[in-house]
């Protein structure tokens, strides 16, 4: 992925934020200048991967396949007893045109909160014990505490102010009804793992190869230097 693209998508997403009026922590906009300077006292943002990350997922298409998201707070399975917080918190940032590709996780449960902007659709499958797509089993769904059962690849719409739980082997995706606008999406879970829970099908990768085609904008949360 082109850090140009990346910087393209850390201003949009940076719009959007500001448009519904929600206040991102300090560490949300230091420079790549200021990451220089940091000492120690920023290591729980270095070691839980806080902050901005963009995605194409490997295949080089961020426009048609790509996610914008930013990790506000999240605790570290593998430093419990440096970080025992158990819940995480995002803010993710989809397109029309844009697809989050089809995934679950074996260990997070979380909450997917459309904050504002367009309609987003969640197409869920259940999975199977070797872990591949149900393609038959009715699904059971919950959204704002409604319980209601839909057809094996269902595409669940969630409008601004609703929200679905995503349970843990629920396969689900991402996209955008056409027209509607792009989406603020919310995300409230159990500690997120990027590196180590995420079951992609088909297989994809999850954080992007760089070319560097003109200065960083802000750095991505796996990009941080080493404490001063």
């Amino acid at each position: 992925m082109k850090r140009s693209e990346i910087n393209t998508a850390l201003r949009e997403m940076e719009r959007m934020i500001q448009d519904y009026r929600f206040s991102l922590p300090d560490f949300c906009h230091f420079t790549p200048e200021d990451w220089q300077t940091k000492g120690h006292d920023y290591d729980e943002v270095r070691d839980n991967l806080l902050g901005w990350d963009i995605t194409d997922y490997g295949l080089g298409r961020f426009d048609e396949v790509g996610f914008s998201l930013i990790t506000l707070r999240n605790g570290n399975l593998a430093m419990k007893d440096q970080y025992p917080k158990p819940y995480a918190e995002k803010l993710l940032y989809l397109k029309e045109g844009q697809y989050s590709p089809m995934h679950f996780h074996w260990a997070k449960m979380e909450d997917i909160i459309n904050r504002g902007g367009g309609t987003v659709l969640i197409r869920v499958y259940n999975s199977l014990p070797d872990e591949e797509l149900d393609q038959e089993s009715p699904v059971t769904v919950h959204i704002d505490g409604h319980a209601m059962t839909v057809p094996a690849g269902t595409q669940v719409e969630l409008r601004p102010g609703q929200s679905i739980t995503i349970y843990p082997y629920l396969y689900h995706d991402f996209e955008v009804v056409p027209g509607t606008g792009p989406v603020l999406l919310g995300e409230v879970s159990q500690v997120n793992d990027d590196a180590n829970d995420n079951r992609f099908n088909p297989p994809v990768g999850r954080f992007p190869a760089i070319e560097e085609d003109e200065p960083p904008y802000r750095l991505l949360c796996t990009e941080y230097p080493e404490a001063r």
